[in-house]
């Protein structure tokens, strides 16, 4: 059984402009958001040492690591540049733990910034840290790389992995070591947009006695379908059965994330196809890449105000492969949307993006019609996330959705007193309210 939460980011207000992304702590929110405004006269140091003095080890971190994802890179480059100035306070913590994977992520900003000369001696002090272990300096090295490629950096990827493969040549590597490094670079080759380069270092890996494992191939799968090269990608995932892996749902899903980022609805329809004739589950990712892909739905949820309110009058809305797609995740047996307990039946909505909350919904009340002749648990849940990993703190879009719909079809769920994050009813009154309007199982045909 899988049970599906809520929890989908937006963009803030334009005014702000600041995407908060991770788990960030309302600690860490409320002192980015006052670096926002700071005035370049403010003394920053008295602000960032006031910060961390007052902050834990856990909200210091995630805070710093925050400013060093690529995600605040792009749309807060100001932002970013706060991180190495609030890394060496954290340094003069009594806690801090020196961490190479938290120095690969700072140095891969700089390079971004094009800071190469602090991002230099970054890279000197931790090479000399680490030079008597040899596994260490490799595994930092991987870090590297791996960072350098989330921020696209292609150069930085190319010299880092020259540092690597020097370092696995200098006398006897375990075939960890190899195999990580080779690990860390096909990768690296497939997030940067070279998945070609990517195959040759397979090959290579092979070469030296390693064989590929799924990892490799699915970086190549998500390699040649993210810059769409769908003949290539095929021809990968037919080369995973043949080396004996059986196909999955993390390869589908990235097959279908593909066809969807270049708007290949008909394939997208076909992959669903394959995946329920080979019995491959479908999965929470599933619904959002392809319901993500769907332009029609996507454009009914901006105004929420005439949203179809049933299955039926959704697969009425839509039509052509849009229409398609929908139905084959209504159709599909793996995947459901209840918990069932004794005492309390619960929708858990986290992970959905917002077009997949809603299909959940529908389907959920749907499921909830053909049960109606039987006795309903005492409370009805319905869990939505608070806000706390959405862009705007504390304002959930997806839990904006389900009061939006639970208003429009007058439906007895509540505001839970005790988890603003929650909906609730009771039983015999959902009950009673299902049978009023008459919401039976849909039938639906494609």
């Amino acid at each position: 059984m899988i049970v599906i939460g809520v929890g989908i980011a937006r963009p803030p207000p334009a005014q702000l402009k600041l995407q908060i992304c991770c788990a960030l702590s309302k600690q860490g929110d409320r002192f980015l958001r006052s670096l926002v405004v700071t005035s370049p006269n403010h003394d920053l140091h008295r602000l960032l040492r006031k910060f961390v003095s007052s902050s834990s080890k856990n909200v210091a971190i995630t805070t710093l690591s925050h400013l060093l994802s690529p995600t605040t890179t792009a749309t807060h480059p100001r932002l970013s540049s706060f991180a190495l100035p609030l890394y060496l306070v954290i340094t003069e913590a009594s806690w801090f733990d020196w961490n190479p994977k938290l120095v690969a992520d700072l140095i891969a900003l700089l390079h971004k910034q094009q800071r190469f000369d602090e991002a230099g001696t970054l890279v000197a002090e931790t090479v000399s840290k680490l030079s008597p272990r040899k596994r260490d300096l490799c595994s930092f090295y991987c870090h590297l790389i791996d960072s350098q490629s989330k921020h696209k950096l292609r150069e930085g990827v190319f010299e880092s992995y020259a540092q690597l493969k020097q370092l696995l040549l200098s006398g006897s590597s375990s075939a960890y070591l190899k195999r990580r490094g080779y690990e860390s670079m096909i990768k690296a080759m497939c997030e940067v947009g070279l998945p070609f380069e990517a195959e040759e270092m397979m090959e290579e890996m092979r070469g030296v006695g390693l064989k590929p494992s799924k990892f490799e191939f699915r970086c190549l799968v998500y390699g040649y379908g993210k810059i769409g090269l769908f003949g290539e990608m095929k021809r990968i995932v037919d080369q995973v059965e043949g080396e004996g892996f059986p196909p999955d749902t993390i390869i589908s899903n990235m097959v279908l994330s593909s066809f969807g980022a270049h708007k290949e609805l008909a394939e997208m329809c076909c992959w669903l196809q394959k995946m329920k004739a080979s019995g491959i589950a479908i999965s929470i990712r599933t619904y959002n890449s392809v319901l993500n892909s769907c332009p029609k739905l996507n454009l009914m949820l901006r105004d929420m105000k005439n949203m179809p309110l049933s299955l039926e009058e959704l697969a009425e809305d839509l039509s052509g492969d849009e229409r398609s797609l929908v139905l084959h995740l209504v159709d599909a047996s793996s995947i459901s949307v209840m918990e069932w307990k004794a005492s309390e039946l619960k929708l858990d909505l986290h992970g959905m993006h917002l077009c997949s909350a809603y299909l959940i919904m529908l389907q959920w009340f749907d499921e909830l019609g053909s049960k109606c002749d039987y006795e309903l648990p005492n409370e009805i849940r319905v869990v939505c996330g608070s806000g706390k990993h959405s862009a705007v703190r504390g304002k959930s879009p997806v839990k904006d959705l389900v009061k939006k719909m639970i208003v429009q079809m007058k439906c007895p769920l509540r505001n839970d007193d005790k988890n603003i994050g929650c909906f609730v009813a009771k039983g015999n009154v959902l009950k009673e309210w299902m049978m009023q309007y008459h919401m039976k199982p849909a039938n639906l045909s494609s």
